[in-house]
This record gives C-alpha cells, sequence and structure tokens, in this order.
C-alpha cells in the first residue's frame, strides 16, 4: 500500500479523524488510525471506539490500493508537523514510511484484522447548511451537563417535526433551546434523539468550516438504524450512539409571562459581568439590581474584595434585585446571535428566561436560555 497527497489535506484529515479517538482506549488497536486505499484510487482516513466513528474520504495524488492500521495520534501530531511539500505514505512490512521533502519517519503497525468494522450509516433524513448547524448546537451544547452520572442531562435533545428542529440542553441550573429550520428527505419526518452533547458539539464544529451543507442520518421510530445517528458533509462522516430518550418535560419550565423585562447592549453587558465576575469567587453569584433606567452589577461582600458598575437599561417593571451564577450568564450572552440582549423574569428566585436573535414564525424568539436564580440571602 501507498499513497502521495498534499500535506495540509492530510494533516486536515487526520486530525479530524484522530478527535474521535479515545484518550485512554480499552484496546491497544482502537488507539489506531485505519488508512485505506481503495480500488478506486480513494483514501478512505477512519477511526472507532464503539461509541464514535469518524471517517474522511479523500482524492490522493497516486495510490496503490492496501490497509494499514497505525497510532493516530500519532500520526495526527507529525502530519501537523510536516513542512508543506506533498507527502508519500508507504507500507514496508511491519512499518508504515512517511515521507514529507527531507523528514523521514517510520511508524510501527497494529494488527488491521483485530481492529473493529465501522458501522452502516442510518437512513439519510434531510439536509442542513452546515454553518447554521454549526452555530444552532453550540448555542445549546453550552447548557448540556457534564456531570457522567446524570447521562440524560449530558446529551442534546433533538426533536425533528417536518422541516423543524428543535435542540434542547439542560444540567438543571439552566436550559437552552434554539428552534431552526431544515430541509427534510420526507415532509412528514418526524422523530427524536437524544445525542451526546460534546460529541454533537465536536462534530457540528468541525463540520461548520466544510461551507457546504451537512446530511443528518437518523432513523424514524422503529425504523433501522435505530439507536444511532450520523453526520456527513464535504467527504466527511461520522456516526454516534444514542443516549436514552429519557428528558425532562422542558417546555412546561419555560413561563409565557413575566413581571419585568430589561433589554441592554450584549457587548457592554458581556464585559461588565467579567469585570464585576473578578471578584466573586467560584460559587458566589453576581448580583443585579434593576431601578429605572440603569443596573447595578455588584459581586462580594464586606468581608472580602468587592466590585460595582453601573449599566442603562431600557427596563419595564418595578424594581428588582436578582442573582445568577456568573459563568452561567456569561455562557448565555455569549450564545445569543443578537447585539440587543433581553432578560425578562419573573420574581427574583424563579426562572429568567435570556434572549436575543430572530423570532421564529409564532413570534417567540428562535433561541431562549433559561437560567435560575441564587437566592439572595436577606
Amino acid at each position: 500500500m501507498m499513497f502521495r497527497i498534499e500535506r495540509d489535506v492530510l494533516a486536515e484529515a487526520v486530525a479530524w479523524t484522530a478527535r474521535s479517538l479515545p484518550a485512554r482506549p480499552s484496546v491497544p488497536v482502537l488507539a489506531g488510525m485505519r488508512l485505506e486505499v481503495t480500488e478506486e484510487q480513494q483514501l478512505k482516513l477512519s477511526g472507532f471506539d464503539y461509541e464514535v466513528s469518524a471517517e474522511v474520504t479523500l482524492e490522493p495524488q497516486t495510490g496503490e490500493p492496501g490497509v494499514v492500521l497505525v497510532s493516530g495520534k500519532l500520526l495526527a501530531e507529525i502530519t501537523r508537523a510536516l513542512p508543506a511539500q506533498p507527502v508519500d505514505f508507504v507500507v514496508e512490512g511491519p512499518k508504515a514510511v512517511v515521507t514529507c521533502g527531507s523528514a523521514r519517519f517510520t511508524l510501527l503497525t497494529m494488527p488491521v484484522e483485530d481492529y473493529p468494522s465501522l458501522p452502516a450509516m442510518p437512513p439519510a433524513a434531510g439536509r442542513i447548511g452546515a454553518d447554521v448547524f454549526a452555530a444552532a448546537v453550540a448555542q445549546t451544547a453550552v447548557a448540556a451537563g457534564r456531570d457522567d452520572t446524570l447521562p440524560m442531562l449530558t446529551g442534546v435533545r433533538m426533536e425533528i417535526e417536518g422541516d423543524t428542529v428543535t435542540l434542547a440542553a439542560t444540567d438543571r441550573y439552566r436550559l437552552a433551546v434554539r428552534e431552526l429550520k431544515w430541509n427534510p428527505g420526507q415532509p412528514d419526518f418526524s422523530a427524536i434523539a437524544m445525542v451526546p452533547g460534546k460529541t454533537l458539539a465536536d462534530t457540528a464544529k468541525a463540520l461548520g468550516s466544510t461551507g457546504a451543507e451537512v446530511e443528518i442520518a437518523l432513523s424514524s421510530a422503529g425504523g433501522t438504524g435505530e439507536g444511532m445517528i450520523g453526520f456527513s458533509s464535504a467527504g466527511r462522516r461520522t456516526t454516534t450512539r444514542l443516549l436514552d430518550p429519557e428528558f425532562p418535560k422542558y417546555r412546561s419550565l419555560l413561563p409565557t409571562e413575566f413581571a419585568a423585562k430589561a433589554e441592554l447592549s450584549t457587548g457592554p453587558f458581556v464585559e461588565a459581568v467579567k469585570r464585576v465576575a473578578l471578584v466573586a469567587e467560584r460559587n458566589t453569584p453576581v448580583r443585579l439590581a434593576f431601578r429605572g433606567g440603569e443596573v447595578v452589577l455588584e459581586a462580594g461582600s464586606g468581608d472580602e474584595a468587592q466590585a460595582v458598575e453601573v449599566l442603562p437599561v431600557d427596563y419595564e417593571g418595578d424594581e428588582m434585585n436578582i442573582a445568577f451564577n456568573h459563568q452561567f450568564l456569561l455562557e448565555g450572552l455569549g450564545a445569543l446571535d443578537s447585539d440587543r440582549a433581553r432578560l425578562q423574569m419573573t420574581t427574583s428566585t424563579k426562572p429568567a428566561i435570556l434572549t436575543g436573535g430572530k423570532p421564529v414564525d409564532d413570534g417567540t424568539p428562535d433561541y431562549r436560555y433559561l437560567i435560575m436564580p441564587i437566592r439572595l440571602s436577606s
């Protein structure tokens, strides 16, 4: 087996494939990356750890058919460091030789026969713009839980009904919901999938750079490929196992009536929260006091460092004091696709809704970020 290919093309493909390889594989071969030159002169790079698979298809300048398995992380480090010249990859017995300009690396191969076969893609369900998909996933995955003892909260719930996709994630302290349109293969397609949050975020971000459409492969209820979802774009494809679909009934958590509404410029609000939060301990809140045309941001107490900043605000409602975890507030503000942030509140102890961006057909915002306040001591 051998092939020649441009260094940048190979390095990008190897990096894409290597991102899904396990840091601590259960068996050594799962740390490997499978490289195959097909009879059709295509180069396929793939990785699989029984949960997530990734595969890239390239067109090398030259190639001889064959298959080899080498350390994926090592190959990624090598290709990233190579000079900007064509790369020659040749298998010589139990070793693989990578040559680029005056650089030459020899890698030990791993037993290909011990490597698991990649899962087949579920049926194609529809398409969506890669950049739109990446932005929507980033907005919701920020609220997914990181506690593996509660797996149902570590995922992003994907609800598909016709041409509408709703993404939702929560870690019990905040909830992010994003609604967007896509192009389904069938107009009446309906499905619900619970996708691991980190995997979905990494995949959407990587595919978002292709500038093409992303094809989502997902079975409807009871169909073939149940329990798995696939994404493909521009010669790249990835699959992942789905989590248990159990998820909180989040729509009932979203308040529909509010006692107060504040609107202010997103950028200055973010910078002010960051500055005030410099004196906030990890679990202490940033306090917001809304008074007419201004909001006073405070953190710290009399026994420690303190910070205060005042911002102008368009405010409707009675005076209100409310406090939030500053990191959760910053992540919500960072997810807004708008230069204006709207914070809608009921009371100082009930969930608030942070919105921005464009409304959908019924007038509701296409992105909503619910954040639980921290109770202030009297």
